[in-house]
């Protein structure tokens, strides 16, 4: 007996040099992966993140290991690239590597993985180029769409000017006027101010920028399966994005009854046309399910964006009266007042164009970056990274670089200016991400921000309703994005 218990123990010690010697080897082999704080089984790194603030972890982070660092939200493995050099050499230098879309916790609830911007794999690559082409064929970065943005700039003035100098609340105007542009390509036409449909849906988009801020939305992605049966915000965000899912739904739906392949009338009829093109092939990428999510991803991409960037922007201009007097000086010596702002009068617009460029890098609009992921096992900088791996490539340091930006945390146009007045471009302006998975609607973005907020400060000075200087400029930190604060201004006709 004693004899065996002997044996017993001299087997498990040589199970355990053996295992030591493999693991060892596979250490040697792969390389050391990156450092991080000490994780809880489950919970991850909840007590060194501030979930209402992930940013502002990720600095201090940052501070303590370095550019690479390793996290855990609830038990999924985050590496985080911080700074423009780690981040360019993963999404640039190294894109083909850094293409996956990491699915967090959240975004796999909201998206379940289709659609362009959580796929993965052949069904992304196949969606994304179908959805440039397409949105090239109608009118994406034409003459064309420039001007449906200026007819839509029309329209906003015009319902700004109906307001009669009453203070309000801008935000539901402008999501809607973003928004018609982009449904005038995806679903073929723009809809009416008063549309009560389609208002009821700008609602559901407002009240979901104020979910994103809620504790119970950023603790998603730590807990899900125990948020997913918890009340809160969290779940009302999920139900209004259903119900935006079911109207775009009942779009589509109307547009296989009036189909005509012969006649091509927007997005959705070129997604019809190439299922009809496909439907021998039981492979095909092009389904209903991924006509609705593609559609859903232009929607929201096209609209909230945007929009919240034009809101920021309104809000900034209020706290600067002199740099809002400024812009609009050069409106006029540029365009004047009896004409719509075009995209040809930006080269001569330096300081505009440098504030349009300050703002977004001010807000900071997607501070984390939507979530990458590396497609195979990778060394990068001396680390390994297993295939799968998710990725943060964070755009907040990029942005508020101070080698690049002096005083980051303040406003100023100048960081675009040279000394001359000219404009002067930056590679560390990342506010549409890079690489592989760059936002595909970057050049139409550029177009709606240029002019829509032209065309308002050639028709209007923004006129707060408290003290400029007690205006609070500070964006508030919500999951996926950088919201402004609530705010009302007067609209002063020049």
């Amino acid at each position: 007996m004693e004899l065996l218990g002997m044996t017993t123990i001299f087997l498990l010690i040589c199970i355990s040099c053996l295992l030591l010697v493999a693991t060892w080897r596979n250490i040697s082999q792969n390389g050391k992966q990156p450092p991080g704080p000490f994780a809880l089984p489950l919970a991850g790194n909840i007590l060194q993140l501030n979930p209402k603030n992930l940013p502002e972890s990720m600095k201090k982070l940052n501070e303590k290991y370095g550019p690479i660092f390793t996290i855990y939200l609830g038990p999924q493995k985050i590496v985080v690239l911080y700074g423009h050099d780690v981040v360019k050499e993963a999404l640039i230098d190294q894109a083909d590597d850094f293409s996956g879309r990491g699915n967090l916790p959240l975004l796999k609830r909201l998206f379940n993985g289709t659609g362009i911007v959580t796929s993965n794999g052949e069904t992304w690559k196949q969606l994304r180029r179908f959805a440039l082409t397409t949105l090239r064929d109608f009118g994406m970065g034409k003459r064309s769409i420039e001007e449906r943005i200026q007819e839509e700039a029309h329209f906003l003035v015009e319902r700004i000017r109906n307001t009669h100098e009453k203070p309000f609340n801008p935000g539901g105007f402008l999501t809607h006027a973003a928004s018609n542009i982009i449904c005038s390509i995806v679903f073929g036409d723009r809809f009416d101010y008063e549309d009560k449909k389609f208002l009821t849906l700008i609602n559901l988009l407002d009240e979901n920028t104020k979910y994103q801020g809620a504790i119970q939305t950023q603790l998603y992605n730590f807990f899900p399966t125990l948020m997913e049966f918890l009340p809160g915000p969290h779940q009302e965000l999920l139900k209004n994005i259903y119900k935006v899912d079911k109207f775009i739904l009942e779009i589509i739906t109307q547009h296989k009854e009036t189909w005509d392949p012969s006649c091509t009338r927007d997005f959705i009829d070129a997604f019809l046309n190439k299922m009809d093109q496909e439907k021998g092939n039981d492979h095909s990428e092009f389904t209903v399910e991924s006509l609705t999510r593609t559609t859903l991803d232009l929607f929201f991409a096209g609209t909230g964006t945007t929009s919240i960037t034009l809101r920021h922007a309104l809000l900034i201009l209020q706290k600067y009266p002199e740099i809002q007097e400024k812009a609009q000086k050069e409106i006029d010596r540029v365009i004047g007042r009896d004409r719509s702002p075009c995209m040809a009068d930006r080269s001569q617009m330096p300081y505009t164009d440098a504030v349009i460029h300050e703002i977004q890098r001010f807000i900071d609009l997607i501070p984390l970056n939507l979530p990458h992921t590396v497609i195979k096992d990778i060394k990068f900088r001396n680390y390994f990274i297993p295939k799968d791996t998710t990725i943060l490539p964070m755009l907040g340091p990029i942005l508020h670089d101070s080698k690049e930006f002096p005083n980051p945390e303040k406003f100023d146009p100048g960081h675009f200016l040279n000394a001359n007045g000219t404009f002067k471009k930056s590679n560390f302006f990342m506010p549409f991400s890079a690489g592989k998975r760059i936002c595909a609607g970057e050049g139409l973005a550029r177009m709606e921000l240029f002019i829509f907020l032209t065309s308002i400060l050639q028709n209007f000075t923004l006129k707060p309703v408290v003290d400029h200087k007690k205006i609070d400029i500070t964006p508030l930190i919500a999951s996926a994005a950088s919201i402004p604060r609530p705010y009302e201004v007067s609209f002063v006709p020049r």
